[in-house]
């Protein structure tokens, strides 16, 4: 471009008013992204539990939390899957707006004063994104993350440098260097509100390395240091006894801490 200088008066109106334009564009997402992260937070009580939703993984298949709804449902909690919108492979902030809504729904519908959220897989970095920029920090009690990519997975990179029909925009954020998980992770890696949970298996291929299933600030839990020599894959997870009852228990209405190891036989 130019130096303003030389050009004509007109052209050069034309040009200031262009760079106005951007540069207000540019402070009013700032603004919109600080108002987001600096909302006021008021946390729930802890001693009133409300319905309890179970958010999907990557590709939003629902059959895999099923077993963990039905055990939840049997312990006398309203228990919901969440079915998502579009393809689930989606950009993870659309997913977890589609999360709102249904926690918004849940809690008109009952009249609750909190949920509990269970995430499974990429199911938990959307209900951290969920809590972290949309609000949810004041509407959720327990927030549960099973195996999920809270720091990526070295697949996502290995798929995204096969092109985006391979990896779509929410296999390309769980890239561990992605623009979503270093701004999740800059700051405190469990937002303000509900009680955190982390579990996650080291036996999981699917999320590279296992470890990044880890939450700092969170009651984190690896199952092997639970349970010695238990193998629980990524697949299996939600739907593995010994999880259940590790769910079971840091849902209840006290302050959630390492279950002991009657875990590890449940089922």
């Amino acid at each position: 471009m130019p130096p303003l200088d030389s050009l004509a008066p007109a052209r050069r109106r034309l040009a200031l008013g262009g760079i106005g334009l951007v540069a207000a564009a540019v402070v009013a997402v700032a603004i919109v992204l600080v108002v987001r992260r600096e909302s006021p937070v008021e946390p729930v009580a802890q001693d009133r539990p409300g319905p309890v939703l179970l958010v999907p993984g990557y590709g939003g298949s629902t059959a895999s939390l099923q077993v963990l709804a039905d055990a939840l449902s049997a312990q006398g909690r309203d228990a919901r899957i969440v079915r998502p919108r579009g393809s689930g492979t989606q950009d993870l902030r659309d997913q977890a707006a589609g999360l709102r809504d249904e926690v918004e729904a849940a809690l008109a519908e009952t009249g609750a004063p909190s949920v509990d959220l269970v995430g499974y897989s990429a199911g938990g970095v959307v209900v951290r994104v969920y809590v972290a920029e949309l609000g949810g920090g004041s509407h959720v009690r327990r927030a549960v993350t099973l195996a999920s990519p809270q720091h990526g997975t070295d697949l996502a990179s290995l798929a995204g440098s096969l092109g985006d029909t391979v990896c779509p925009e929410a296999c390309q954020q769980l890239d561990p260097d992605s623009d979503l998980l270093r701004r999740l992770n800059a700051e405190d890696e469990t937002p303000a509100g509900p009680a955190w949970v982390a579990l996650w298996t080291e036996d999981d291929a699917t999320v590279v390395p296992p470890d990044s299933g880890s939450l700092d600030g969170a009651l984190d839990l690896s199952l092997q240091d639970l349970c010695p020599g238990l193998v629980v894959g990524h697949p299996d997870v939600p739907r593995s006894p010994a999880v259940i009852a590790i769910v079971e228990a840091v849902l209840g209405t006290d302050e959630p801490t390492q279950p002991d190891s009657s875990v590890c036989g449940a089922g």
